[in-house]
């Protein structure tokens, strides 16, 4: 499978199972399972055949792990617009973690902390490199440091994903260390 390839049908997954899973007639159950069958079957309907071995040849070497594999069905790891509970434990997160976002955004985080946007949590990184990727994809990339062992004390919950991202419903300003 050649990269093109496989990044179109990462994107299609993404797409389908993150956000419009009924723009193809899927209908993810409450932890945003799906039957893989239903789903290769649902691509091919609306013109975007994928076979079961492209589909886990993109869950295997998806560098971000976005989807899992369980059984029979597959969902996204994180990073949800529809409503789906991902069932994920609590978990006591290391003393920091990190967010990657850009110059642009600095004086909202500022005054209102991290938010989840249209997603259900705010995403944080276990270390500076990834957070530098994650900003650098909307452009110069500004690494803000948030104190999560300060966060975990004062009763904040935080989740892990199956693919390392943390998640946590907000982050309050007063823990985020901002550079320079």
């Amino acid at each position: 499978m050649d990269d093109r390839r496989t990044v179109k049908v990462s994107k299609y997954l993404s797409k389908h199972l993150r956000h419009q899973p009924e723009r193809i007639g899927l209908v993810l159950d409450p932890n945003g399972w799906v039957e893989i069958d239903a789903l290769l079957r649902a691509a091919a309907e609306h013109g975007f055949p994928v076979t079961r071995d492209e589909l886990d040849h993109v869950v295997a070497t998806n560098d971000k792990k976005r989807f899992a594999i369980e059984g029979t069905r597959i969902r996204a790891s994180q990073g949800h617009t529809v409503e789906v509970d991902l069932d994920l434990p609590v978990a006591e997160p290391p003393a920091y973690l990190y967010h990657g976002t850009v110059a642009a955004h600095l004086d909202g985080i500022r005054a209102e902390g991290l938010r989840p946007m249209a997603r259900h949590h705010v995403h944080l990184s276990p270390d500076r490199e990834t957070a530098t990727r994650v900003g650098a994809r909307r452009g110069r990339p500004v690494v803000l440091a948030v104190d999560a062992a300060a966060m975990h004390r004062a009763g904040h919950a935080f989740h892990v994903s199956a693919n390392g991202v943390w998640l946590t419903d907000a982050v309050p300003p007063e823990f985020l260390r901002f550079p320079g």
